[in-house]
């Protein structure tokens, strides 16, 4: 899809490319910030620290917040750019106008609950059980923020738009596909909660089952159980999807990003059970959270070639000669 400038067109679409791998990194930042417990580095002030605008002396705590603030205030500025630079360039009703705009508008929701998470305490040793209900919609922001950057680097790299009139079947596979990979991301952060507030104790997994549901448990543990359990669902369904759109939107860039898929969600599953075996080292949780951002723009990817691609026609069989008596 050919822009108004094309020249400019290129810094369009190496912006959006840009603040799609810078807003992950941010997204694994943020996880450190969680691991260590850094959460309420600067009190409970939002968007000052501690009362001040850039905080004096800070511990190290206050350090990596402060740095997380940091670095996503200047998704922001991205953000901003990307939509200038877009109205800039492209002409009216260009799709990467609409993806700059919905990038926008999420990030700034994506600051506001985390804002939120702040001012009510959410945060650092906080078991509160609404803690984890804002974990999982900070997490459902964030991929829905990919989502939004993925797309828009695609239309400013040309790509064409999604149709999704006449779509039948296909639409609705993907549909459900990317909600279920949604919710499996919800519970994954609030699993990741509960490793982070209730250090698993020794024993076999099925031990912190037990314990999860014991009689002092409290929300946060419950819903441990549920992330594995919606895994496997989760990627059951995706890989059945896959072989499906292969078969009603046949083309190369279908089949490509449906393979990736299928490998990628082998090694998360992978990272995962070890994940579990290694009782959620610092480490292997950024690492499965990384596996997770890419399974999620693989998805989105796939779904976006699914529904640029032309459906598959109904095969004819061919009409048998009449036989004369």
């Amino acid at each position: 899809m050919a822009v108004s400038r094309p020249g400019a067109g290129v810094w369009l679409s190496r912006l959006a490319w840009g603040a799609l791998a810078y807003n992950v990194l941010v997204i694994l930042w943020g996880a450190v910030v969680r691991i260590t417990g850094a959460g309420a580095g600067c009190g409970d002030h939002w968007p000052l620290c501690n009362g001040v605008v850039v905080p004096q002396s800070p511990a190290l705590h206050t350090v990596i917040e402060f740095s997380h603030r940091l670095t996503s205030g200047l998704s922001g500025l991205l953000a901003l750019a990307l939509v200038g630079l877009s109205f800039l360039v492209t002409a009216k009703g260009h799709p990467a106008r609409l993806g700059a705009l919905l990038s926008l508008a999420l990030i700034v929701l994506e600051g506001l609950v985390g804002g939120v998470q702040v001012l009510l305490g959410l945060t650092a040793d906080s078991t509160d059980p609404a803690r984890g209900l804002v974990q999982g919609v900070h997490l459902a922001n964030t991929f829905l923020l990919l989502g939004a950057l993925l797309l828009t680097a695609f239309w400013a790299s040309g790509g064409p738009k999604l149709r999704l009139r006449g779509q039948g079947r296909a639409l609705g596979l993907i549909a459900l596909g990317l909600v279920l990979t949604l919710v499996l991301g919800m519970a994954g952060a609030v699993t990741a909660l509960g490793d982070l507030l209730f250090t698993p104790a020794p024993g076999t997994p099925l031990d912190t089952v037990r314990r999860d549901f014991g009689a002092t448990a409290g929300l946060i543990e419950n819903l441990r159980v549920i992330h594995p359990m919606l895994a496997v669902l989760t990627s059951t369904y995706l890989i059945w999807m896959v072989g499906a759109l292969r078969r009603l939107r046949p083309s190369p860039e279908v089949t490509r990003w449906g393979l990736a898929l299928i490998g990628v969600i082998g090694v998360q599953m992978l990272a995962g059970s070890l994940n579990v075996a290694l009782k959620a080292p610092a480490w292997m949780q950024l690492t499965h959270l990384f596996l997770a951002c890419v399974m999620w723009l693989v998805t989105v990817t796939l779904a976006y070639r699914a529904l640029s691609a032309p459906a598959a026609r109904p095969s004819v069989a061919p009409a048998r000669a009449g036989v004369n008596v």
